[in-house]
């Protein structure tokens, strides 16, 4: 489709002040582009750091000298590896005196085991008197207590042991290391301070971007967004990541209010290390060959009224548009006292089925002919508004499929209804300018989809800002306060022997 450029009269793209026969003429270029298809893509964009994704501080449980570090940093090591060697000596002695005070609780318990054995016959054969008995059997069980607690003091001491090698927690990468050969670390069960940090190990076969988000951009951020992570090092080639989560913690930078959002990205190769710079652009939406118009060419009820001056319509004239469209068309064949009837559940003879908009098919209530739904979905596409009667057979529909709409179904995400919403164009229809009322969905910034309200058939009539609009309006009116009313003193205009003209549509 080619662009139509529309010229109301000739003169610059703004309103000119012109003497003619005493008043004063605005002159204004707009253009009727057409409501053409094309593809529409949302993305946000900020700058992060690549982390990884699991990071572990490695530490010793057990107290000593550093004898042996058998890893450097940005080696790959496997879970259960043998990483640094801690001096065994202490906890050996203490192992070897648990040993030997469990053998002691061992004899203890034989012993006491058989002094309770003779006591329980000569107290059978009255030889002893109970509280004789009674000592007999309280000293057998503090021996099998002593037997518990040497065992579990030897193998208190035999897992001292076993910390004094200081093992790979994960399979990942050394990142930092912290300690050399012959340095004295503590425990973190006997220091207070937390002990001494021996190694960073981080899994880097998954990494993560922590980048930082503008407020404003933030409520069109969501977890499973897809993401492109760019990075100096390879910069012909885009890593894919997905939005794990958005942090609810705002981080205030230079009066800017931001949230940090997390990007998770697969790094199999290895090629991401963490420290990189990385530029991070986040895929809010997209929308491949819809209907779109540009969006200098939305008007809000606020902004309307200029654009109709400009054009020429009075406020009334408009609303009277905008009503028209509003109106029932009278042509889709479809009696509004039957759709009333049918939404309030009056069946008729036989079900029938219908695709929806979005490819799922639905089968209708009894009564209603997929006709009457197509010629409903119909009025939409028109940019008609459809009347309480429709709205309510629609409403029964959607509650039978789950959603869905004239455009885009019940599948249609959160980010439509944020970024959409309801504005006025002025469209070309019959050779003269139309106020139509419209729903919008996506938009880059440039353009909007078209939800509702127009089609291909259909050109909008881009015009000036209303800021535009209104200053030039203030400025001319400033002028007609000093002259009076006539042009300004010393200037004649280049139009004040000519006949007066008229605007062109």
């Amino acid at each position: 489709m080619r662009t139509r450029n529309l010229l109301v009269a000739v003169g610059a793209a703004a309103l000119t002040i012109a003497g003619c026969n005493g008043k004063e003429e605005t002159t204004v270029v707009y253009q009727a582009l057409p409501v053409a298809q094309r593809d529409i893509v949302l993305s946000a964009q900020a700058a992060g750091i690549i982390e990884p994704d699991t990071t572990v501080e490695v530490k010793s449980k057990a107290s000593g000298e550093i004898l042996e570090i058998r890893v450097q940093t940005g080696e790959l090591v496997e879970r259960g590896t043998l990483m640094v060697r801690i001096d065994q000596r202490t906890p050996r002695n203490s192992l070897a005196q648990a040993e030997a005070e469990l053998e002691v609780a061992h004899a203890q318990l034989a012993n006491a085991e058989a002094q309770k054995r003779r006591a329980d016959e000569l107290f059978k054969s009255q030889s002893i008197t109970e509280t004789e008995h009674e000592k007999a059997v309280l000293d057998y069980a503090n021996a099998k207590a002593t037997v518990v607690r040497a065992e579990v003091q030897v193998e208190n001491a035999r897992i001292r042991m076993d910390d004094t090698d200081v093992r790979a927690p994960i399979t990942g990468t050394i990142i930092e290391k912290n300690v050399e050969r012959g340095q004295v670390i503590s425990s973190p069960t006997s220091d207070v301070g937390g002990g001494t940090v021996l190694l960073q190990m981080a899994d880097l076969n998954l990494v993560q971007v922590r980048t930082l988000v503008d407020e404003t951009d933030i409520g069109k951020i969501q977890p499973g967004l897809r993401a492109t992570v760019s990075v100096a090092a390879y910069p012909n080639r885009p890593f894919n990541g997905t939005v794990l989560k958005v942090e609810p913690q705002a981080v205030t930078q230079q009066n800017v209010t931001m949230f940090p959002v997390l990007v998770r990205i697969e790094n199999r190769e290895l090629l991401l290390k963490p420290g990189m710079n990385s530029e991070v652009e986040i895929h809010i939406g997209r929308r491949d060959g819809v209907l779109a118009v540009p969006n200098a060419a939305l008007r809000t009820r606020a902004d309307v009224g200029s654009a109709a001056q400009v054009l020429g319509l009075t406020m009334e004239q408009v609303q009277e548009q905008l009503a028209q469209a509003e109106r029932p068309s009278g042509d889709s064949g479809v009696s509004q006292a039957s759709l009333a009837a049918k939404a309030n559940g009056d069946s008729g003879s036989k079900a029938e089925t219908i695709q929806m908009p979005n490819g799922t098919t639905v089968t209708l209530p009894e009564g209603i002919s997929a006709a009457e739904v197509r010629a409903i979905f119909a009025k939409f596409q028109s940019g008609q508004r459809p009347s309480d009667a429709e709205r309510a057979l629609l409403q029964k529909i959607r509650g039978i499929s789950g959603g869905g709409g004239p455009r885009g179904g019940g599948q249609r995400s959160q980010i439509d209804a944020q970024m959409g919403g309801q504005y006025i164009v002025f469209v070309l229809r019959g050779g003269e300018p139309t106020a139509v009322n419209i729903q919008t969905g996506l938009t880059d910034l440039d353009y909007s989809e078209i939800v509702s309200g127009l089609t291909e058939r259909d050109s909008v009539l881009v015009l000036p800002s209303a800021g535009l609009v209104r200053s030039q309006q203030e400025f001319q009116e400033r002028i007609n306060r000093v002259t009076g009313g006539g042009g300004l003193p010393g200037v004649r205009s280049s139009t004040s022997n000519s006949p007066s003209s008229s605007n062109s549509r």
